[in-house]
């Protein structure tokens, strides 16, 4: 047994605590005997005016003395393959039908933006169909020729007529007619879309009767731009552990947690079955093909299927998160990554910060692609909207970036260099 070694007679003593302890964690007592009685460091009451602090009100602000680079115009010209300037007015539980339009800006309203964030081109997804898609592209794709492009959407109000693939097949034949770059769905298919519109068994996304609209695509040409699922959180409870909680609580429609939906890998199948049937048809999968918070998935996905293209819509704030993993994922797929912001503008995109049209939504998407900055937000709002976390640059060289912003783009849309 060691011998102990007797205590200098110039050292108070201090009783030996049960269990080691470091002092820079817990003070020894000598200190404690100096400290007023209220102040005992281990003894700590919780201030019941301070923890019942709601949720929503909480707003920290971060502490950290991090590289602040504004970057605000893009080392290259950017193309936005992915924006909302109007929507068809009329729905059917989720479902657009008819060609009436609402319309979301002006080119006036959007130019001087695109101007000084060298946007050279936005690609508006939701054109509607028929004489709605005329409107739009006389308002936006002719009023400033090679700044705006728009693409048609299905003509779902038909899908329970005996003649709806050839009807289909006609409409997008229009559609390329009239100007269309392309195909947008909706996530739609797959969640909203029943026998009769809105009645009848849910119609999945790889239904024989879409078949030939996937092959019309390839005969005319036209990308199809699809939206399926969503993110991962929202098929799950929205309960304490669901990461994105004051994202559903805000808007309880995006949850597809429960019986009434297909869960979110059924979903992510039948597209997968889609694509390998139709080899001949470009698919761009919108928001990171809804696998943001799984890379290896949809890397895999790329490497399967040589007839896919992702954008990064909207996806920042989970693409961030993962910065050397996002890297290695632009690195290995440098040329089929789109670059895209969902961009909505005001007032209609004022509840989605992450996709209001304007100058902070661009920024911030240019700060994470050219920077290396190290936690900053991923969208312009005093709480972060996705999800309470904050974000990384990828730092991506020159040669990725001109790919991503525009050149792969370009190249799908048949746009010159």
């Amino acid at each position: 047994m060691a011998a102990t070694k007797p205590l200098s007679p110039h050292r108070p003593r201090i009783d030996s605590p049960v269990r080691a302890r470091c002092f820079c964690c817990s003070p020894p007592r000598l200190m404690i005997e100096r400290a007023a009685a209220d102040k005992n460091p281990l003894q700590t009451v919780r201030d019941a005016n301070k923890v019942g602090l709601r949720l929503s009100d909480f707003q920290p602000r971060s502490m950290l003395r991090a590289r602040l680079t504004r970057i605000e115009r893009p080392r290259f010209p950017v193309i936005d393959v992915h924006t909302h300037l109007s929507w068809m007015s009329r729905t059917r539980n989720g479902v657009s039908v008819g060609e009436d339009m609402t319309w979301f800006a002006t080119p006036d309203d959007l130019l001087p933006v695109m101007e000084h964030r060298g946007i050279r081109t936005m690609v508006n997804l939701t054109g509607g169909i028929g004489s709605g898609l005329e409107a739009a592209i006389a308002r936006f794709d002719r009023v400033a020729p090679g700044r705006f492009l728009t693409m048609t959407e299905p003509s779902f109000e038909y899908v329970a007529e005996s003649d709806y693939p050839q009807r289909q097949a006609d409409a997008l034949a229009h559609a390329k007619r009239a100007g269309a770059c392309g195909l947008k769905l909706l996530k739609t298919l797959g969640l909203y879309l029943r026998e009769r519109v809105d009645e009848g068994a849910r119609l999945t996304i790889d239904d024989a009767r879409f078949d030939s609209m996937w092959a019309t695509c390839a005969d005319l040409g036209l990308p199809i731009f699809i939206h399926s699922a969503d993110p991962a959180a929202f098929f799950l409870p929205t309960d304490r552990h669901n990461e994105r909680y004051e994202e559903l609580a805000h808007h309880p429609d995006w949850s597809f947690h429960g019986e009434g939906f297909p869960s979110y890998d059924e979903l992510i199948a039948a597209r997968d079955r889609v694509i390998a049937r139709h080899p001949r048809t470009t698919f761009v999968l919108m928001h990171v093909g809804s696998q943001a918070e799984d890379l290896d998935a949809i890397s895999a996905c790329l490497d399967r299927f040589p007839n896919v293209h992702v954008d990064i819509s909207a996806r920042v704030g989970e693409l961030g998160r993962q910065p050397r993993a996002s890297r290695r994922f632009f690195e290995r797929h440098q040329d089929r990554i789109l670059f895209g912001t969902d961009a909505v503008p005001a007032p209609w995109g004022d509840e989605v910060p992450q996709q209001l049209f304007g100058d902070a939504l661009y920024e911030i998407y240019y700060r994470f692609l050219e920077t290396e900055d190290e936690y900053f937000d991923y969208a312009p709002a005093d709480i972060p909207p996705q999800g309470r976390w904050s974000i990384y640059g990828i730092g991506l060289p020159d040669a990725i970036l001109r790919k991503v912003y525009h050149d792969n783009a370009a190249r799908l849309l048949g746009l010159s260099a």
